[in-house]
């Protein structure tokens, strides 16, 4: 999914709020009804446990942290997911909870008070009639089940603790307000000055690299099937449909981003979504695609000929994006860097210098002006995960490599794009399994298309001939 990175997650220390403002804040902080996501799996409670130390050692007062409500969204179809950073630092997935942390160093009468403490809504029983049983503070073992030695309720206990911090501390860290981007809250925009963690850039740890791995690699089997099944006469939905099906019977609980498959003059709309089409023999045919495991998100592009087999023109573009690519990857090593301003040694440098100085657009122009992106960004849990762009890269940071060429005029665009795992010696391409060059893809689409009238008429075969009557 073509895009830059966000600033960092992994820590944070946020600029001080006012009492007055966080006391409206809290005010926000309801728990309401609706359907929570199922995570296949989560990292052991001593993971986040340990993410809370590093964050509240480098801090001078308390944070006070809150997951969404469920309010975030008013469709019917909407399905909860926590805010990344609540999920980061605790593990829980339900809405209407709130975090405290306080600082390593104990202040005054606070020194008392447990440095760590969730809070979570009380039981409703009528709700939970509609959406399901709901941890609350009251429940047996709660703690263990947590990772948290004090769990208490937040419909009384956060309030007045706040309020009885900010008599002894000066300066009290919260997230603050920020402004929507692309359709907004709580989808395209991470926020983006709240607590800044001790890390300067997102690395993962193994357990959550194996997360995105399960990620990647359902990516990779639903592209797969989309080369499969790829020909003129289908809709693009259908296409996105199919992929999404592959991540759904592989036990992905969501989609990374919503599904783009653009055909023809589609394939130059970055972040297309309308599926609306129907795929023209001549085609070419972007598909931006992932699933979600366990919280963490993959990203995986491919573009991809209607009928097996690219034009002249269109082999020329793609060859172009894939060269582009392969420079990119060829640079990238621990220290490197996406792109600063006044240097020339980034990796969208060298990307960007390969399709400038390769082919031609019709006039005779560079095709440089159409390469209208980053080059990538980080991905974790989610899938523009924050990370810096002009920060180096470091062993364990997952990042995209994405270059691309849109042609509106020749409605001509072409992305493809890898999942990258930094290492100490360089990088692991963690998609590798799913074809980039041409003449594979073009392989395993024909092999298909021979394949596809057996299958059909096998299903024939499997099929009653006799129409059902309902009368």
């Amino acid at each position: 999914m073509s895009g830059r990175a966000w600033s960092v997650r992994s820590g944070c220390l946020a600029k001080p709020a006012t009492r007055g403002l966080l006391g409206l804040f809290l005010l926000a902080c309801l728990a309401s009804s609706t359907t929570a996501q199922e995570r296949r799996e989560r990292e052991p409670n001593s993971v986040y446990a340990e993410r809370r130390a590093k964050l509240a050692a480098q801090v001078d007062g308390p944070i006070i942290l809150w997951g969404f409500t469920g309010r975030e969204e008013g469709s019917q179809t909407y399905i909860f997911e926590q805010e990344e950073n609540f999920y980061y630092l605790t593990g829980h997935n339900e809405e209407g909870a709130g975090l405290i942390l306080l600082p390593a160093a104990p202040r005054g009468d606070a020194a008392n008070i447990e440095r760590e403490i969730l809070f979570l809504p009380a039981r409703n029983p009528q709700k939970e009639k509609w959406n399901g049983v709901r941890m609350s503070p009251a429940d047996p073992g709660i703690e263990a089940r947590t990772g948290f030695v004090a769990v208490k309720p937040f419909e009384s206990g956060l309030r007045s603790l706040v309020e009885s911090l900010a008599k002894t501390f000066p300066n009290l860290y919260t997230i603050l307000p920020y402004e929507k981007e692309l359709g907004g809250y709580p989808h395209e925009k991470s926020v983006v000055d709240w607590l800044q963690l001790a890390a300067p850039q997102a690395k993962l740890k193994d357990g959550e690299i194996a997360f995105l791995k399960q990620a990647v690699d359902l990516s990779l089997d639903a592209h797969l099937e989309a080369m499969k099944m790829m020909r003129p006469g289908l809709y693009e939905y259908q296409v996105a449909a199919k992929m999404v099906e592959v991540h759904a019977m592989g036990g992905s609980e969501a989609e990374g981003y919503a599904p783009i498959v653009g055909a023809g003059p589609n394939s130059t709309a970055l972040h297309y979504d309308r599926l609306s089409r129907k795929i023209e023999d001549g085609d070419i045919v972007v598909l931006d695609v992932a699933a979600q495991y366990s919280g963490y998100s993959a990203d995986i592009t491919r573009t991809l000929p209607a009928n097996g087999k690219f034009t002249k023109r269109q082999r020329e573009i793609y060859d172009i994006v894939l060269g582009a690519q392969n420079a990119a990857l060829a640079a990238i090593k621990p220290g490197a860097h996406f792109f600063c301003k006044g240097k020339k040694d980034g990796l969208m440098n060298i990307a960007y210098d390969f399709i400038n100085s390769h082919g031609k657009d019709r006039d005779g122009k560079p095709l440089g002006q159409y390469f209208i992106h980053g080059l990538g960004h980080d991905i974790g849990l989610n899938v523009h995960d924050p990370g810096e762009y002009c920060g180096p890269l470091r062993p364990g940071m997952v990042v995209t490599i994405e270059p691309g060429i849109y042609i509106p005029e020749e409605q001509l665009g072409v992305r493809i794009e890898d999942d990258v795992l930094i290492t100490e010696s360089g990088y692991k391409l963690l998609s590798a399994r799913l074809p980039r060059d041409p003449d594979e893809i073009e392989k395993i689409m024909a092999a298909a298309a021979k394949e596809r009238p057996r299958q059909e008429k096998s299903t024939d075969r499997g099929s009653s001939n006799s129409p059902i009557r309902c009368e």
